[in-house]
Protein backbone atom coordinates (compact mmCIF):
# COMPACT_ATOMS: atom_id res chain seq x y z
CA UNK A 1 0.00 0.00 0.00
CA UNK A 2 1.33 3.45 -0.93
CA UNK A 3 1.90 6.14 1.69
CA UNK A 4 -0.99 8.19 0.29
CA UNK A 5 -3.31 5.18 0.27
CA UNK A 6 -2.46 4.51 3.92
CA UNK A 7 -2.99 8.18 4.80
CA UNK A 8 -6.33 8.15 2.97
CA UNK A 9 -7.52 5.08 4.87
CA UNK A 10 -6.45 6.64 8.19
CA UNK A 11 -8.28 9.85 7.30
CA UNK A 12 -11.49 7.93 6.58
CA UNK A 13 -11.22 6.32 10.00
CA UNK A 14 -10.06 9.25 12.11
CA UNK A 15 -10.48 12.53 10.20
CA UNK A 16 -7.63 15.00 10.27
CA UNK A 17 -6.35 18.49 10.94
CA UNK A 18 -4.51 21.08 8.84
CA UNK A 19 -2.82 24.40 9.61
CA UNK A 20 -3.93 26.88 6.93
CA UNK A 21 -0.85 29.02 7.43
CA UNK A 22 -0.30 29.70 3.73
CA UNK A 23 -3.71 31.32 3.18
CA UNK A 24 -3.71 35.10 2.74
CA UNK A 25 -5.73 36.58 5.61
CA UNK A 26 -7.24 40.07 5.61
CA UNK A 27 -8.87 41.40 8.78
CA UNK A 28 -11.60 44.04 8.44
CA UNK A 29 -12.58 46.17 11.44
CA UNK A 30 -14.59 49.34 11.91
CA UNK A 31 -18.27 50.17 12.29
CA UNK A 32 -18.98 49.84 8.55
CA UNK A 33 -17.20 46.51 8.00
CA UNK A 34 -20.38 44.44 7.55
CA UNK A 35 -22.02 46.87 5.15
CA UNK A 36 -18.80 47.38 3.22
CA UNK A 37 -17.97 43.71 2.72
CA UNK A 38 -21.58 42.96 1.84
CA UNK A 39 -21.01 45.22 -1.16
CA UNK A 40 -17.78 43.44 -2.12
CA UNK A 41 -18.56 39.73 -1.62
CA UNK A 42 -21.17 37.51 -3.24
CA UNK A 43 -22.26 36.06 0.13
CA UNK A 44 -24.84 37.77 2.34
CA UNK A 45 -22.66 39.19 5.10
CA UNK A 46 -25.46 41.34 6.52
CA UNK A 47 -27.72 38.36 7.23
CA UNK A 48 -24.96 36.09 8.60
CA UNK A 49 -24.80 35.28 12.27
CA UNK A 50 -21.72 35.73 14.43
CA UNK A 51 -19.67 33.58 14.59
CA UNK A 52 -19.88 31.91 11.19
CA UNK A 53 -17.73 31.08 8.16
CA UNK A 54 -19.21 31.83 4.73
CA UNK A 55 -17.90 30.81 1.30
CA UNK A 56 -17.91 33.75 -1.11
CA UNK A 57 -16.45 35.17 -4.29
CA UNK A 58 -14.79 38.50 -4.95
CA UNK A 59 -15.58 39.52 -8.51
CA UNK A 60 -14.94 42.26 -11.04
CA UNK A 61 -17.64 44.52 -12.44
CA UNK A 62 -17.84 42.02 -15.33
CA UNK A 63 -18.62 39.20 -12.90
CA UNK A 64 -15.28 37.41 -13.24
CA UNK A 65 -13.37 36.11 -10.25
CA UNK A 66 -10.77 38.08 -8.35
CA UNK A 67 -10.68 35.38 -5.66
CA UNK A 68 -12.62 32.56 -4.02
CA UNK A 69 -12.68 33.26 -0.28
CA UNK A 70 -14.01 32.42 3.15
CA UNK A 71 -15.43 35.24 5.26
CA UNK A 72 -15.27 34.52 8.99
CA UNK A 73 -17.46 36.77 11.12
CA UNK A 74 -16.26 37.44 14.65
CA UNK A 75 -17.49 39.80 17.35
CA UNK A 76 -15.02 42.58 16.52
CA UNK A 77 -13.94 41.90 12.95
CA UNK A 78 -14.38 39.93 9.75
CA UNK A 79 -11.51 37.80 8.46
CA UNK A 80 -11.36 37.14 4.72
CA UNK A 81 -8.99 34.34 3.71
CA UNK A 82 -8.00 33.07 0.27
CA UNK A 83 -5.44 31.00 -1.60
CA UNK A 84 -1.89 32.24 -1.19
CA UNK A 85 -1.57 32.84 -4.93
CA UNK A 86 -3.83 35.93 -4.73
CA UNK A 87 -1.77 37.55 -1.97
CA UNK A 88 -0.49 40.20 -4.38
CA UNK A 89 -3.86 41.09 -5.90
CA UNK A 90 -6.68 40.51 -3.40
CA UNK A 91 -5.68 43.17 -0.81
CA UNK A 92 -5.66 45.92 -3.44
CA UNK A 93 -9.01 44.74 -4.83
CA UNK A 94 -10.73 44.72 -1.43
CA UNK A 95 -9.22 48.03 -0.34
CA UNK A 96 -10.01 49.85 -3.59
CA UNK A 97 -13.54 50.88 -2.67
CA UNK A 98 -12.86 51.97 0.92
CA UNK A 99 -13.38 55.72 0.57
CA UNK A 100 -15.51 57.36 3.25
CA UNK A 101 -16.26 54.13 5.13
CA UNK A 102 -15.33 53.44 8.74
CA UNK A 103 -13.39 50.35 7.68
CA UNK A 104 -9.78 49.31 8.24
CA UNK A 105 -8.17 46.41 6.39
CA UNK A 106 -5.14 44.73 7.95
CA UNK A 107 -2.98 42.04 6.37
CA UNK A 108 -3.09 39.43 9.13
CA UNK A 109 -1.53 36.58 7.16
CA UNK A 110 1.34 36.18 9.59
CA UNK A 111 -0.47 37.11 12.79
CA UNK A 112 -3.77 35.20 12.69
CA UNK A 113 -3.94 31.42 12.42
CA UNK A 114 -6.68 29.24 10.99
CA UNK A 115 -6.81 25.55 11.88
CA UNK A 116 -9.23 23.38 9.92
CA UNK A 117 -10.47 20.14 11.48
CA UNK A 118 -12.33 17.39 9.67
CA UNK A 119 -13.87 15.37 12.44
CA UNK A 120 -15.51 15.98 15.80
CA UNK A 121 -13.75 18.70 17.82
CA UNK A 122 -12.43 17.63 21.25
CA UNK A 123 -14.87 18.28 24.08
CA UNK A 124 -12.51 20.76 25.75
CA UNK A 125 -12.33 22.89 22.57
CA UNK A 126 -15.74 22.30 21.03
CA UNK A 127 -17.18 25.75 21.69
CA UNK A 128 -14.20 27.37 19.96
CA UNK A 129 -14.73 25.64 16.60
CA UNK A 130 -17.01 27.04 13.88
CA UNK A 131 -18.60 24.80 11.20
CA UNK A 132 -16.79 25.22 7.89
CA UNK A 133 -16.62 23.22 4.66
CA UNK A 134 -13.37 23.81 2.78
CA UNK A 135 -12.64 20.52 1.00
CA UNK A 136 -16.15 19.27 0.29
CA UNK A 137 -16.24 17.50 3.65
CA UNK A 138 -18.01 18.90 6.71
CA UNK A 139 -15.40 20.36 9.03
CA UNK A 140 -14.69 23.11 11.54
CA UNK A 141 -12.40 26.15 11.74
CA UNK A 142 -10.56 27.32 14.84
CA UNK A 143 -9.11 30.83 15.09
CA UNK A 144 -6.59 31.42 17.89
CA UNK A 145 -6.48 35.07 19.00
CA UNK A 146 -2.98 35.29 17.54
CA UNK A 147 -0.74 32.90 15.65
CA UNK A 148 1.67 32.85 18.61
CA UNK A 149 -1.10 31.27 20.70
CA UNK A 150 -1.53 28.31 18.36
CA UNK A 151 1.19 25.96 19.67
CA UNK A 152 -0.58 24.36 22.66
CA UNK A 153 -3.86 23.84 20.79
CA UNK A 154 -2.05 22.48 17.74
CA UNK A 155 -0.14 20.03 19.93
CA UNK A 156 -3.41 18.77 21.41
CA UNK A 157 -5.11 18.42 18.03
CA UNK A 158 -2.11 16.81 16.32
CA UNK A 159 -2.02 14.24 19.09
CA UNK A 160 -5.65 13.26 18.54
CA UNK A 161 -5.93 13.66 14.75
CA UNK A 162 -3.66 12.91 11.79
CA UNK A 163 -2.05 16.00 10.26
CA UNK A 164 -3.25 16.00 6.65
CA UNK A 165 -0.68 16.33 3.87
CA UNK A 166 -1.08 18.66 0.90
CA UNK A 167 -1.28 15.59 -1.34
CA UNK A 168 -4.20 14.16 0.62
CA UNK A 169 -6.03 17.50 0.74
CA UNK A 170 -5.67 17.77 -3.02
CA UNK A 171 -7.19 14.31 -3.46
CA UNK A 172 -10.07 15.12 -1.12
CA UNK A 173 -11.02 18.34 -2.87
CA UNK A 174 -10.90 16.66 -6.32
CA UNK A 175 -13.02 13.72 -5.11
CA UNK A 176 -15.56 16.19 -3.77
CA UNK A 177 -15.54 18.42 -6.85
CA UNK A 178 -14.14 21.50 -5.12
CA UNK A 179 -12.54 23.96 -7.58
CA UNK A 180 -9.18 25.50 -6.65
CA UNK A 181 -7.53 28.77 -7.59
CA UNK A 182 -4.86 28.25 -10.23
CA UNK A 183 -6.49 25.01 -11.38
CA UNK A 184 -10.23 25.40 -12.02
CA UNK A 185 -10.35 29.07 -11.03
CA UNK A 186 -8.59 32.17 -12.34
CA UNK A 187 -9.30 35.77 -13.34
CA UNK A 188 -11.21 34.62 -16.44
CA UNK A 189 -13.64 32.36 -14.55
CA UNK A 190 -17.27 33.23 -13.96
CA UNK A 191 -18.67 31.77 -10.69
CA UNK A 192 -21.43 29.90 -12.57
CA UNK A 193 -18.87 28.09 -14.75
CA UNK A 194 -17.29 26.49 -11.68
CA UNK A 195 -20.60 25.84 -9.91
CA UNK A 196 -19.81 28.48 -7.29
CA UNK A 197 -23.18 30.12 -7.91
CA UNK A 198 -24.73 27.20 -5.97
CA UNK A 199 -22.51 27.56 -2.90
CA UNK A 200 -20.92 31.03 -2.85
CA UNK A 201 -23.56 33.41 -4.23
CA UNK A 202 -26.64 34.84 -2.52
CA UNK A 203 -29.07 35.96 -5.22
CA UNK A 204 -31.40 37.73 -2.76
CA UNK A 205 -28.95 40.14 -1.11
CA UNK A 206 -28.28 43.76 -1.97
CA UNK A 207 -25.91 45.09 -4.60
CA UNK A 208 -22.26 44.06 -4.85
CA UNK A 209 -19.52 44.44 -7.45
CA UNK A 210 -20.37 42.12 -10.36
CA UNK A 211 -23.94 41.38 -9.29
CA UNK A 212 -25.55 42.49 -12.55
CA UNK A 213 -23.58 40.04 -14.71
CA UNK A 214 -23.87 37.15 -12.25
CA UNK A 215 -27.64 37.64 -11.95
CA UNK A 216 -28.00 37.88 -15.72
CA UNK A 217 -26.27 34.53 -16.20
CA UNK A 218 -28.67 32.97 -13.72
CA UNK A 219 -31.68 34.41 -15.55
CA UNK A 220 -30.37 33.08 -18.88
CA UNK A 221 -29.90 29.68 -17.23
CA UNK A 222 -26.40 28.75 -18.30
CA UNK A 223 -22.79 29.77 -18.80
CA UNK A 224 -20.81 28.99 -21.94
CA UNK A 225 -18.84 26.24 -20.21
CA UNK A 226 -19.21 24.17 -17.06
CA UNK A 227 -17.04 22.22 -14.63
CA UNK A 228 -17.46 18.44 -14.83
CA UNK A 229 -16.02 15.30 -13.30
CA UNK A 230 -14.31 12.75 -15.53
CA UNK A 231 -13.14 9.16 -15.08
CA UNK A 232 -10.63 7.29 -17.22
CA UNK A 233 -12.57 4.62 -19.09
CA UNK A 234 -9.44 2.51 -19.71
CA UNK A 235 -8.00 2.83 -16.19
CA UNK A 236 -5.16 4.94 -17.61
CA UNK A 237 -3.87 7.97 -15.66
CA UNK A 238 -5.19 11.34 -16.81
CA UNK A 239 -3.03 14.41 -17.34
CA UNK A 240 -3.75 17.91 -16.14
CA UNK A 241 -4.09 20.22 -19.13
CA UNK A 242 -5.17 17.46 -21.50
CA UNK A 243 -7.51 18.74 -24.17
CA UNK A 244 -10.88 17.06 -24.64
CA UNK A 245 -12.30 16.19 -28.05
CA UNK A 246 -14.17 13.42 -29.88
CA UNK A 247 -12.87 10.91 -32.40
CA UNK A 248 -15.12 12.47 -35.04
CA UNK A 249 -13.74 15.98 -34.48
CA UNK A 250 -10.12 15.52 -33.32
CA UNK A 251 -9.14 19.11 -34.16
CA UNK A 252 -12.02 20.69 -32.25
CA UNK A 253 -11.17 21.32 -28.61
CA UNK A 254 -14.24 20.87 -26.42
CA UNK A 255 -12.60 21.43 -23.06
CA UNK A 256 -9.60 20.82 -20.79
CA UNK A 257 -8.78 18.73 -17.74
CA UNK A 258 -7.74 20.98 -14.86
CA UNK A 259 -6.97 18.60 -11.96
CA UNK A 260 -6.27 14.86 -11.85
CA UNK A 261 -5.92 12.20 -9.16
CA UNK A 262 -6.33 8.53 -8.40
CA UNK A 263 -9.40 7.98 -6.23
CA UNK A 264 -8.90 5.19 -3.70
CA UNK A 265 -12.62 5.27 -2.92
CA UNK A 266 -13.57 4.63 -6.55
CA UNK A 267 -10.39 2.75 -7.50
CA UNK A 268 -10.35 4.89 -10.64
CA UNK A 269 -8.31 7.66 -12.22
CA UNK A 270 -10.43 10.81 -12.01
CA UNK A 271 -10.23 14.42 -13.10
CA UNK A 272 -11.95 17.78 -12.97
CA UNK A 273 -12.27 19.82 -16.12
CA UNK A 274 -14.34 22.15 -18.21
CA UNK A 275 -16.54 21.36 -21.19
CA UNK A 276 -18.12 23.83 -23.56
CA UNK A 277 -21.89 24.12 -23.41
CA UNK A 278 -23.79 21.70 -25.66
CA UNK A 279 -20.81 19.35 -25.94
CA UNK A 280 -21.86 15.73 -26.53
CA UNK A 281 -21.25 13.62 -23.44
CA UNK A 282 -20.35 10.43 -25.29
CA UNK A 283 -17.16 9.22 -27.01
CA UNK A 284 -14.95 11.82 -25.34
CA UNK A 285 -11.16 11.58 -25.49
CA UNK A 286 -8.46 13.39 -23.53
CA UNK A 287 -4.97 13.86 -24.91
CA UNK A 288 -2.04 15.56 -23.20
CA UNK A 289 0.56 17.68 -24.96
CA UNK A 290 3.17 15.06 -24.03
CA UNK A 291 1.20 12.24 -25.69
CA UNK A 292 -1.04 13.81 -28.32
CA UNK A 293 -1.26 10.57 -30.30
CA UNK A 294 -2.34 8.47 -27.32
CA UNK A 295 -5.73 9.86 -26.27
CA UNK A 296 -7.47 8.34 -23.26
CA UNK A 297 -11.23 7.63 -23.38
CA UNK A 298 -13.01 9.52 -20.61
CA UNK A 299 -16.55 9.43 -19.29
CA UNK A 300 -18.37 12.23 -17.49
CA UNK A 301 -19.04 11.57 -13.81
CA UNK A 302 -21.50 13.49 -11.67
CA UNK A 303 -19.88 15.76 -9.08
CA UNK A 304 -19.02 15.16 -6.36
CA UNK A 305 -17.33 11.83 -7.08
CA UNK A 306 -17.71 10.98 -3.37
CA UNK A 307 -20.97 12.10 -1.70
Amino acid sequence: MSDLAAEYRTFRERGGVVDLASRVKLLFTGADRVRYLNGQLTANITAAKTPSVLPACVTTAKGKLCAEVRASLGPSGILVDADASVADTLPARLERYIIADDVTMEDATNTIAIVHLIGTPPESLRERFIPSNRYGVAGHDYFPPFRKDLAPVWEQLATQFPVLSDELLELLRIEHGVPRWGFELDENTLPAEAGLDRTHVDFHKGCYIGQEVISRIKSVGHANRALHGFVSSDDVPLARGARIFTADTPDKELGRLTSTAFSFALDRHIALGYLRRDTPHESLLAASAEAPDAPVPVAIHTLPFIP
